[in-house]
């Protein structure tokens, strides 16, 4: 009597076939744009560290430059 009440399970859809992997290939302009993203960074971190005037040593200054002159400094 089970079986009256049971219902039927549906019938399984087909298994799709996996997609095609993408190619490892970049185009000539995904390459460009990558280069010129990486230059940029590139300049961004020299400036920054341009204007870094202390080093885990401490000041980085010449005794030169730390003379007065005639002119002030």
């Amino acid at each position: 009597m089970r079986s009256i009440f049971k219902p039927k399970m549906p019938a399984l859809p087909p298994v799709q076939p996996a997609p095609e992997p993408p190619s490892d290939e970049l185009s000539a302009e995904e390459k460009e744009a990558i280069a010129k993203e990486q230059a940029a960074v590139e300049r961004r971190r020299r400036g920054r560290k341009s204007t870094m005037l202390t080093s885990p040593l401490g000041v980085q200054e010449d005794e030169e430059s730390k003379l007065e002159t005639l002119l002030g400094k």
